[in-house]
């Protein structure tokens, strides 16, 4: 049986600290955690307040003018899903949701790699005509945040703080996602087991609510709680980075867990990502971290280097309903790609 512990175990950064002290905590944290709760981000709380809000009006819209809007209906995995609609690891994830990419043209076609459908329009329910405004406000707002990270980052592995900014550059695929988790849900998988597939993932969930939970590291027999901390955003890494440091930094496996929950509860991930055809580059570290950098490479479960490869074998996954209405094929990854290490997802 697994063991859930006490909340504490994530450490606290403050964006605001020294960049020393601040770049020695995300390098502890990142690589001896894999999670931790980030402040002084300078994020305003009234937007934090206008995005839960919106969260919470797109929710109570009657189910048929969600279903307006449904991903099925979206060949770029833009949209609404219903509760029980995604799928991790094979298994249903119980929960309600809105996918939000940047708004761009459609560049996927016949020729071209199957990843690039990954870019599109937005489907908006049109009860909420403010929802788009607030979601570029939010993008702009932990667009900033999560370059400075990598910024610190970079500064902290010992190579220059711009070496991640090419593969992001002016279009970086971000993907939003609007939460509703339900009270007495019907499974206690809110979310399965994973790893992100990406690169950094910001974290805003409403205070008082319950579930995620992040596996420990020492042993990876046991989950942590993991509570909102008010003015906080809850952060972790993706795989992408995982490997751009050697395994230093540490992409680390959560979920979210509903049983016992009484309450519904609203989250909105924030992910950070690069251009769909990036590469992020794989740093030189020093001696010292080299030395306790863990690679764990899994050919059985392989991650590509292009970004938009890995997210679109993770959208595959995740919406077969998607893949099929869209006739987009789910074996060929695999075969026809360069791949850097290991899946979790």
């Amino acid at each position: 049986m697994t063991s859930v512990g006490s909340v504490t175990a994530l450490p606290i950064v403050d964006l605001q600290a020294g960049s020393d002290r601040l770049r020695s905590g995300l390098r502890q944290a990142a690589h001896e955690v894999g999670f931790f709760y980030l402040v002084g981000h300078e994020v305003p709380a009234s937007l934090v307040d206008r995005v839960l809000d919106v969260g919470r009006r797109l929710f109570a819209l009657p189910q048929a003018g969600k279903d307006a809007i449904a991903m099925v209906g979206s060949p770029h995995f833009r949209g609404y899903t219903r509760m029980g609609g995604e799928l991790t690891r094979g298994e249903v994830d119980w929960r309600e949701q809105i996918d939000i990419g940047p708004e761009r043209p459609s560049i996927g076609g016949a020729g071209r790699p199957d990843y690039l459908w990954l870019q599109g329009p937005n489907q908006w329910p049109t009860a909420l005509p403010d929802l788009p405004g607030i979601i570029a406000e939010w993008d702009a707002a932990l667009s900033q945040v999560a370059r400075t990270l990598l910024r610190h980052w970079a500064a902290a592995l010992d190579s220059p703080p711009e070496i991640f900014e090419p593969a992001f550059g002016e279009q970086p695929a971000t993907l939003i996602k609007i939460v509703r988790y339900p009270p007495h849900a019907a499974s206690p998988q809110g979310v399965g087991a994973h790893k992100d597939s990406g690169v950094l993932t910001l974290l805003l969930a409403e205070p008082g609510s319950r579930g995620l939970q992040v596996r420990r590291f020492v042993g990876r027999n046991g989950w942590v709680d993991v509570a909102p901390v008010a003015g906080a955003f809850v952060v972790n890494i993706g795989e992408l980075l995982e490997v751009a440091t050697g395994g230093y930094l540490r992409a680390t496996e959560h979920r979210v867990n509903l049983s016992g929950a009484t309450a519904e509860r609203i989250s909105v991930p924030y992910f950070f990502n690069p251009a769909l055809d990036a590469q992020l580059p794989v740093l030189s570290l020093p001696a010292e971290l080299a030395e306790r950098a863990r690679p764990a490479p899994d050919p059985a479960d392989p991650i590509h280097s292009v970004y938009g490869r890995n997210a679109w074998k993770s959208r595959l996954r995740a919406h077969p309903d998607v893949a099929a209405a869209h006739g987009y094929i789910t074996g060929r990854l695999d075969r026809e790609n360069p791949v850097l290490g290991s899946r979790s997802e």
